[in-house]
């Protein structure tokens, strides 16, 4: 049989699994350091991906944007041109420029094309409209003689002469200036910048597929300033000698001129084509403007008031009409096809249609006609710039939303690991306060039952401290675990500081008679009285006072006492404090002391034994009494616990008596 003295020498050894612990511990953080490394390079590739194909799909969507709307300037610009075509289609001046033609040819022609205006039922006259056409002139500049303006009369059938109009009169004298040959007279719409022999002189020297290329729709020329169309022709007569003399590319030219009514193309033309491509049922989705470029432009027409004033710069896209200058290889027909197939980034804003009719230039500072289009509800470019940094917002968001969910999902790993060890240390320390106060009393009861026990009543008292033990053990869990589940059962009523030390010592003499500790107490008189549960607040005066035992090293001595303490605003409270001489608690440890089943690494390594649920429990419900517990400690000094409690007025007093006398009725 184990004598009792044994008993109390006999301890159990942790070494090895506190080792292993604290490697394991130490071992966690490089393990999620590297996890989240790798979770942080990974979200930044994705967001790297992201962003690359965002930029790409914002390009793409401008690319697109800007095809779909030069596909439909284009068509836009295909019927202007078919409204002009139609009298040239008509007065049929061929490549020869009319070498076969007479004058009554040309009148006979219009006149049964302005017959056509008047039946719009047919697709061939979908073009033949004869208010665009104010005039037809024809210019005589071949004979030496003073030049004659012919007018074609449909009406009388017949050519009338007509006096030069001072709106004809620069571009007349232009023309006759570049009727010396048809070479000359098809380059007329140029700036005439150099002397006119050399232009004559360079125009022998350009090869004929560079005639053809730059003969725009067979020698067709556009005058914006009257505006008028040009087209050079050979006056041919019906004389026996001029039918045998064939007329040659050197011979002097004459000029059709087909002056065009712009109150019809402002009023009528621009604004149909505008309805049929840019009008819908919720009106134009863009302002749309024509403008006359130049040193001064004009506006020719606005869908909406004051719109196309501005530099063309600012518009979301704008295109030249009648294209760039013939000899640019932009100009050509199938080059601005395969550049359209080639469209890229800022192009669109920014473009000419292929060349119908070359404008004419008077001056270097002449310009050309300019489509101008402008989104109502903002540039395109910052509409689809606004859908990419949304698109961008969101998928950032969202990449913050899956890094704080893995932070997270660490922390609560990290958190659930922490947890699991502190309740593995809290089952390991539990089975050992349960397990040493049971072999005890099993020692004890068995010395009694085998006649070994000559003292009964030490027997008896180390079975009743044993005993004893393990109730404030179980009581303690019972606590913790109504705590958790918001069941506490307690009732607040004014207490006096001696009320409550009185029912502390009485629980707690038995162990301090069995050991060597000191335990003083130093309570005033006059101390107010506090309010609290006596049940409550002796279980937490019992709590620190165990843990002030369990640290108190070599220092055997622990102090009790308790004052009032004014506070701001006229208001008092009652402050118990238990001080140690003991180890004391390092400044890292303090915030933690309170947590459930926390346990110092050094009181772990000291072997010194409990269930780290004391401080929890006394905080708790030192709260719960509208009360706060304070420490103030130092290492290798002590520490001192301090229970704060509001001092009990005279209406706390009353609702006590008033629920007391409510439980005497019943």
């Amino acid at each position: 049989m184990v004598p009792v003295g044994a008993m109390k020498k006999r301890s159990f050894r942790f070494d090895n699994l506190g080792t292993h612990r604290l490697s394991s511990r130490s071992s966690r953080p490089f393990f999620w350091i590297t996890v989240l490394s790798g979770v942080a390079v990974l979200l930044v590739i994705v967001g790297t991906l992201q962003y690359r194909w965002s930029t790409q799909i914002k390009r793409a969507a401008e690319v697109r944007m800007g095809a779909d709307l030069e596909s439909v300037m284009m068509k836009w610009h295909l019927d202007f041109y078919g409204e002009f075509s139609a009298i040239c289609v008509a007065l049929q001046v061929g490549p020869d420029s009319g070498a076969r033609d007479s004058w009554e040819d040309y009148l006979k022609r219009y006149s049964e094309w302005i017959r056509a205006a008047n039946t719009r039922d047919s697709v061939e006259n979908i073009y033949t409209n004869r208010d665009l056409v104010k005039d037809i002139y024809i210019w005589e500049t071949s004979t030496s003689a003073e030049p004659r303006l012919l007018r074609l009369n449909p009406d009388a059938g017949k050519l009338e002469s007509a006096a030069v109009s001072p709106d004809l009169q620069l571009l007349l004298d232009l023309l006759r200036k570049n009727s010396s040959n048809l070479r000359v007279a098809l380059r007329a719409w140029e700036w005439d910048d150099k002397p006119h022999e050399a232009r004559a002189g360079s125009e022998n020297r350009i090869a004929s597929s560079q005639v053809l290329r730059s003969n725009a729709i067979t020698g067709w020329q556009f005058d914006e300033t009257a505006p008028a169309i040009v087209h050079p022709i050979f006056h041919r007569t019906h004389s026996v000698a001029d039918e045998a003399k064939a007329p040659s590319s050197t011979d002097p030219v004459d000029w059709v001129v087909v002056v065009l009514n712009l109150e019809a193309i402002q009023k009528r033309i621009l604004p149909e084509l505008t309805q049929r491509y840019f009008g819908g049922g919720q009106g134009f989705a863009y302002k749309l403007a024509v403008i006359a470029g130049g040193s001064t432009s004009r506006l020719l027409y606005s869908s909406d008031p004051e719109f196309g004033s501005r530099d063309v710069s600012v518009f979301d896209s704008a295109m030249n009409i009648f294209g760039p200058p013939p000899e640019s290889t932009e100009g050509h027909f199938w080059q601005a096809e395969k550049n359209r197939e080639s469209l890229k980034g800022e192009d669109w804003h920014r473009f000419s249609s292929p060349v119908w009719f070359p404008i004419i230039q008077h001056t270097a500072a002449d310009g050309p006609w300019m489509l101008v289009l402008e989104n109502r509800k903002g540039p395109l470019d910052a509409a689809v710039t606004k859908v990419w940094r949304g698109n961008l917002l969101t998928g950032g968001f969202v990449l913050v939303l899956l890094a704080a969910s893995v932070v997270l999902v660490v922390i609560a790993s990290q958190r659930a690991q922490a947890l699991a060890t502190l309740q593995m240390d809290f089952v390991a320390s539990v089975s050992h306060e349960l397990r040493t106060p049971l072999a005890a009393v099993l020692s004890a009861g068995q010395n009694i039952t085998d006649g070994f026990a000559p003292d009964l009543k030490l027997y008896g008292s180390i079975i009743t401290g044993q005993a004893r033990q393990l109730i404030d053990l179980v009581d303690q869990i019972l606590l913790f675990a109504s705590m958790k589940g918001n069941k506490e059962n307690y009732f607040l009523r004014p207490l006096e500081a001696t009320e409550v030390l009185d029912q502390v010592y009485k629980n707690t003499v038995a162990i301090f008679e069995q050991t060597d500790f000191t335990l003083d107490f130093h309570v005033p008189e006059s101390l107010p009285r506090m309010l609290g549960d006596v049940r409550l607040l002796s279980r937490c005066l019992q709590n620190l006072i165990g843990n002030a035992m369990k640290y108190s090293g070599r220092s055997r001595r622990i102090s009790v006492s308790a004052h009032c303490e004014e506070l701001a605003g006229l208001k008092k409270e009652v402050q118990i404090r238990v001080q140690d001489r003991g180890i004391g608690i390092s400044s890292s440890e303090v915030e933690h002391i309170f947590k459930p089943f926390y346990r110092s690494p050094r009181v772990v390594a000291a072997q010194i034994h409990g269930t780290g649920l004391g401080l929890a429990v006394t905080k708790h419900l030192a709260e719960a009494m509208r009360g706060r517990i304070s420490v103030a400690s130092e290492i290798g000094v002590g520490s001192v616990f301090t229970l704060h409690f509001p001092v009990a007025e005279e209406s706390d007093s009353e609702r006590v008596a008033e629920v007391e006398n409510g439980l005497t009725a019943r």
